[in-house]
């Protein structure tokens, strides 16, 4: 297996209202390193691509990355250049990316150019700079490719922010990373996602588990469902009681407190999200926590409650002014 190294520059309409549907961001530039199953560089891919949606560069794009659209002209147009890459990364190959926004909107266009997608299932990736806070920070906090870049002392030989050097600087993060067991923790790219049950996903990592369901017509559906709706406990795989019923405080996300005997409190927390299709899917995670952590969980549905409360009463009165 190969790693290929991926960073992508796009374009966007300078104005809203001109933007085209399906593709709101237009890939500019590729940029690739393809390292070995030993992480040393083997390949490098980087090309220019001529736009055909947005002729017209964004104010911030032609600030941030320094291309004027006569140098993009030279280039060839997407689907050509799409298909080199391809090519170019041959088979069995894992996606690494500076954050998770690459392989999305690489598959967009691709899907735009009717060129099918990456993979026929939800990808597997490794986000490096998740790696990143994982291996030297608090798991938490998503740092710039450049602070990384500073802390671990690599040598900075050329400019940030187009697609081939960003793609190099974080292959360069990615092998520096003291234990090859931090993989454990990959990412999922969600724009291709499960279309039936069996297809579901379910990952234990090492701190939480992570689910991601087939995808539903609406939101009301996937709250309803039961696998959705579930906290087992992911280590002993024991059905557990759940001390505080799923509640959402502010109509997008849905947390729960669980308890297991043998290790303690669970925190659900589900996120409902909408798919390419204008479906929804949810992904939830499930995470051991500390009983004063479930309390202030505890504290959060009170107060969700209590808002919930007044409301309800304010509605009422405004309905009998008007009667």
């Amino acid at each position: 297996m190969n790693y290929i190294v991926l960073d992508l520059e796009w374009n966007q309409s300078a104005k809203p209202a001109n933007e085209v549907k399906g593709i709101p961001f237009e890939i500019i530039e590729i940029g690739a390193i393809k390292l070995n199953a030993q992480k040393k560089m083997i390949a490098e891919f980087s090309e220019l691509i001529k736009p055909s949606v947005y002729k017209e560069m964004h104010s911030v794009t032609r600030k941030l990355i320094h291309l004027q659209m006569e140098e993009l002209e030279k280039g060839d147009p997407f689907p050509v250049v799409m298909r080199r890459f391809l090519d170019w990364c041959g088979p069995d190959v894992r996606f690494c990316t500076w954050g998770p926004l690459d392989l999305t909107e690489l598959q967009r266009n691709m899907t735009y150019y009717k060129m099918g997608t990456l993979s026929q299932k939800t990808l597997r990736f490794l986000d490096v700079q998740k790696l990143f806070s994982i291996a030297y920070e608090d798991r938490k906090s998503r740092r710039s490719l450049e602070f990384a870049v500073d802390f671990l002392k690599i040598e900075k030989d050329i400019p940030f922010h187009r697609a081939f050097s960003d793609a190099y600087y974080t292959a360069k993060v990615l092998q520096e990373f003291p234990d090859p067991s931090i993989e454990k923790n990959y990412s999922f790219d969600y724009y291709v996602l499960p279309q039936k049950r069996e297809d579901e996903i379910f990952a234990v990592f090492d701190t939480y588990a992570k689910y991601i369901s087939r995808v539903f017509d609406d939101k009301q559906e996937a709250v309803m469902d039961r696998r959705v709706c579930s906290t087992k406990c992911y280590l002993c795989r024991r059905n557990i009681r759940r001390k505080i019923r799923w509640f959402t405080p502010n109509g997008k996300h849905y947390y729960s407190v669980s308890y297991c005997d043998q290790h303690g409190y669970m925190k659900g927390k589900i996120r409902i999200r909408k798919a390419e299709d204008d479906r929804v899917y949810a992904v939830k995670t499930l995470k051991f926590i500390s009983e004063e952590e479930a309390k202030e969980i505890r504290a959060k549905r009170d107060k969700a409650r209590e808002f919930r409360k007044i409301k309800r009463i304010r509605e009422k009165e405004v309905k009998k002014g008007r009667s």
